[in-house]
């Protein structure tokens, strides 16, 4: 009898660097198939998903086992030493301890077998090698580097990525959204070309069509191929009253002309970007319409300016507000005596023009003057500035300082971080 003991030191990319050059590289189909995985460390609980999606009856054996895999579900794990006799019935086999006796036991009673074995910690002496690899709309991509696991790893990624932005052809009809006629309403982020969420970038890769805001990422929009069309929804004419109605007429247009069309907005399109009124008129002239999410500026241009909307013993609540309308205005919803009696963190979006409205608002409703504000403009972007004021002093800091549009204003003793 041997066991099995803790865990081995893994990147979770692949292959060792001890490879042999000549790995024979196919797909194994696995549904329903033994499968034995001896150690429950770090390299197994890497390994574990993608054996438990592929439908592979999994049994894990091991003595110790990190918390991740002892919560996995859709495997058999039994905490115990290996024995021989632990691969009867399987059809496959992965040594991943930290014990290199162990994993040899494994390796030679699979060999005994009959049975395609990884050894985690020394590749070459297993029968079977794990490649580099993803998942992409129907493909799976894998890569071996003749043992060099952190160059297979570098090109899986560089693969992945390319077929994201749609610098190598995938079948268009495998996108999960990108249907012809139809539209996808896609949140680009807050202004870094690479906070758009994977889904987004690669719906994007298989637009027709593209209407895009202001505050949309401008470079994905440089990646996209010369037969795309364009449209700036930003000039789109009629006056402001009139612009929402005219884009969705031109999503509409589009996609009953058999365009897959891509709504690409700044943010989230769910927040403060009238995205569900672009949802309801493709809905009721009969436009599918498939709703990604973004990063939303609230939240992600604080943090990476160094300030948390929320930090345990400081605040436990958190309030995006527009800014668009000023707080007398008799079309506005928000109670601005609830928001300056609250101790939380108050983020105020499109309030650059309004400034001393707003903070006029919340002194007079008890805000203390001395409120750490902090001010970001062009977040997350290469023109990001940023300015640290006082509720008392924003307004007229902001104006000093030139602060224009768009940018995120953050009241709260969170602002006061250092960042």
């Amino acid at each position: 009898m041997v066991s099995t003991r803790g865990q081995l030191p893994d990147d979770g990319q692949g292959e060792s660097q001890e490879t042999s050059q000549n790995a024979y590289l196919v797909g194994l189909r696995l549904t329903g198939k033994k499968v034995v995985v001896v150690g429950g460390g770090t390299v197994a609980q890497r390994r574990l998903p993608l054996l438990v999606s592929s439908g592979a009856d999994v049994h894990v054996i091991t003595i110790a086992a990190t918390p991740a895999v002892e919560a996995l579900d859709g495997i058999t794990l039994t905490m115990r030493p290996f024995r021989d006799g632990d691969l009867d019935g399987a059809w496959y086999a992965i040594a991943a301890t930290d014990d290199p006796v162990v994993n040899a036991a494994v390796v030679a009673e699979a060999e005994r077998r009959h049975l395609f074995c990884v050894r985690a910690d020394v590749a070459r002496e297993g029968t079977a090698v794990t490649p580099a690899s993803f998942e992409y709309e129907g493909l799976a991509v894998g890569v071996l580097a003749g043992g060099e696991h952190r160059r297979s790893a570098a090109i899986r990624s560089a693969i992945h990525e390319a077929l994201q932005q749609g610098l190598i052809a995938a079948d268009t009809s495998a996108a999960p959204g990108a249907v012809p006629g139809s539209v996808a309403l896609v949140g680009g982020g807050p202004g870094d070309a690479e906070l758009i969420t994977v889904r987004g970038r690669r719906l994007l890769a298989h637009a027709d069509v593209v209407v895009a805001d202001r505050l949309a990422p401008q470079e994905l929009l440089a990646e996209l191929a010369p037969e795309v069309e364009v449209i700036d929804a930003a000039k789109i004419p009629y006056g402001r009253a009139m612009a929402q109605d005219a884009i969705n007429d031109v999503l509409i247009d589009r996609a009953k002309a058999g365009k897959f069309v891509v709504r690409l907005k700044g943010g989230d399109p769910f927040v403060f970007a009238r995205g569900y009124e672009e949802v309801i008129a493709c809905s009721e002239a009969g436009i599918p319409v498939t709703v990604v999410p973004g990063v939303t500026s609230a939240i992600a241009v604080p943090a990476l300016a160094g300030v948390p909307v929320t930090h345990r013993g400081i605040t436990h609540e958190f309030v995006v507000v527009s800014g668009h309308l000023a707080p007398d205005h008799p079309e506005s919803l928000v109670n601005w005596d609830a928001l300056a009696a609250m101790s939380g963190t108050i983020v105020l979006l499109m309030a650059v023009e309004r400034i001393e409205l707003f903070a006029s608002v919340l002194l007079a409703g008890g805000r203390p003057a001395q409120t750490p504000v902090l001010v970001v403009q062009h977040g997350t972007t290469s023109a990001q500035r940023t300015l640290r004021a006082t509720l008392a002093d924003a307004p007229e800091r902001i104006r000093s300082e030139g602060i224009r549009p768009p940018a995120i204003i953050v009241i709260g003793s969170v602002a006061g971080f250092a960042g």
